[in-house]
């Protein structure tokens, strides 16, 4: 069923929310307690109608209800304060206001077996529901709740065709034939896993099945304490997400290379790939290669595109000299890839890089916080947001952003571009220990390190007084860039704001005292 109210769309076949033309992110059990608020609008719903429905009736916090009532209401625009669409009756509950317009589901097409064949241009998926390992039946509801995630989460993926919830729990409870299940959903991979929570853990093992072969792809698990189950499940799924979109990538790369006739997904996935493998200039010179190879095959794929502009942007943002040239020609491409699909998320993420390494530090922000809207699992957009808080002024701000993106991709081959962030931001603070072992850790990350990371090394380790280790840092940076000055230091600020740049001319003295020259 599909319901309209105010500027919203929300289906409940697709589980789809949508504000105006823009897709909203929203939790599993976040979406269920909305589709049970507009089922019941007729009537004040309880709390305790509210834990029957939605919690099978285990004990939740007034403080957990209210956080999810609060997420429902920020989904949809409203507030606790205003209460235009959920009004709270005192003692009584809460009741939907809003005037909703309902629509039947969408015609159901026939189903053959053309219609169940993968598709050619993109991986498939099946992620089944996963099995409670738990003593404890009621724990199905957050089970479920974590392939429900999951499967939102994965769908978000670039090229990657993930069935829907409603075929993939036709299956749950079910011994399956995961060879059977590939011919008969048309699906390359089946993700299967089991959950169980217990003295105080949580533990989740998961695997990745090729159906045509039945080999494993890949395998992961968890194992930690259990915080606040909810949070506890989007981090899972985000986590998982990442993961196992970059397996996905490489598990289609293998694939195209090994194909006869290669097209131009396939060379995406390649591109992808090496993206994958890290920044090294090899690597992102390959990815460009494979990029380029896709849009000669097919001129209009976008997600090769927002390859290209990916590779574009990582080149010149590690540049600290005239980048602001090839940083106008990856916004030239950004700007027509959301001409044609304004709701690409990492698209929108890619604009704010750029802008706030061009001086636009609040717009660079605002659009990476669109991007996460689209798609709550871009981990990197949250370090992005925190280098563009470094250049507003505000660089106490900038670590809690870092430790997010870790959270969401704590094995991310670009955790070493956060920890710069880290560095960075400890740096315009003057905590030079703190910006002194970010930037170590960087460098222990990734051999490959863009030339800034050796002058802030240098510069923190100079005001520590450490001045040997100091002038290697800075000598390894003149290698990368030998006509480097404290003047291209200053041009080189991506900020105009006057806190920044005070900042910025701390660590100017400090290269100084590494001995860098003026001009």
């Amino acid at each position: 069923m599909r319901y309209f109210f105010e500027s919203c769309s929300f289906d409940t076949d697709q589980r789809e929310l949508r504000r105006g033309p823009d897709v909203i992110a929203v939790a599993p059990q976040v979406f269920d307690l909305l589709e049970y608020l507009i089922c019941n609008r007729q009537r004040v719903v309880s709390k305790d109608d509210l834990i029957n429905a939605i919690w099978q009736g285990r004990a939740v916090s007034d403080v957990a209800l209210t956080t999810r009532l609060n997420a429902v209401r920020k989904a949809i625009g409203d507030s606790g304060d205003e209460q235009r669409l959920i009004k709270t009756f005192r003692h009584k509950g809460v009741r939907f206001i809003a005037t909703v317009h309902e629509a039947p589901d969408r015609k159901a097409p026939t189903i053959t077996s053309d219609l169940l064949r993968p598709a050619h241009d993109k991986p498939s998926l099946v992620v089944l529901p996963f099995v409670n390992l738990s003593p404890d039946p009621k724990q199905d509801y957050f089970v479920d709740g974590v392939t429900e995630s999951l499967t939102a989460d994965l769908s978000r993926v670039a090229g990657i065709f993930v069935i829907g919830r409603n075929t993939a729990f036709a299956f749950k409870g079910k011994h399956v034939d995961l060879k059977q299940i590939g011919r008969d959903l048309g699906v390359r991979y089946a993700l299967e896993g089991a959950v169980q929570l217990g003295r105080g853990r949580m533990r989740i093992n998961c695997q990745l099945i090729d159906t045509e072969t039945g080999n494993h792809v890949w395998a992961e698990r968890f194992d930690k304490p259990i915080a606040d189950l909810f949070d506890m499940q989007d981090e899972i799924g985000a986590r998982l997400a990442n993961e196992l979109g970059t397996e996905l990538v490489s598990a289609e790369a293998r694939r195209a290379a090994r194909a006869p006739d290669v097209d131009s997904m396939d060379f995406y996935f390649q591109g992808m790939a090496s993206v994958n493998r890290g920044s090294a200039p090899d690597n992102l010179a390959q990815a460009r290669h494979f990029f380029e190879q896709a849009l000669n095959r097919d001129p209009t794929n976008l997600d090769a595109m927002v390859g290209m502009a990916f590779v574009d942007t990582t080149r010149a943002t590690s540049m600290l000299i005239d980048r602001m040239a090839p940083l106008r020609v990856v916004e030239t491409s950004l700007a027509r890839i959301l001409g044609q699909v304004p709701n690409h998320a990492m698209a929108h993420c890619l604009m704010g890089v750029v802008q706030i390494f061009t001086k636009r530090a609040a717009q660079g922000i605002a659009e990476c916080e669109r991007s996460l809207a689209l798609d709550r699992n871009l981990a990197a957009a949250h370090a992005w947001i925190g280098l563009g808080k470094c250049n507003l002024g505000h660089a106490e701000e900038t670590e809690a952003y870092v430790m997010e993106s870790f959270r969401l991709s704590p094995r991310d081959n670009r955790a070493f571009s956060w920890m710069n962030t880290a560095g960075v931001a400890q740096s315009y603070l003057g905590v030079d220990e703190a910006a002194v072992h970010w930037f170590k850790r960087s460098i222990q990350t990734n051999r490959n390190i863009a030339p800034f990371v050796h002058f802030y090394l240098a510069a923190a380790l100079a005001h520590l007084g450490e001045l040997d280790e100091a002038r290697t840092h800075l000598q390894a940076g003149l290698t990368l860039i030998p006509a480097f000055s404290i003047d291209q230091f200053h041009a080189s600020s991506p900020s105009d704001h006057p806190t920044c740049l005070a900042q910025r001319t701390r660590i100017a003295e400090g290269l100084r005292k590494a001995g860098l020259c003026e001009s």
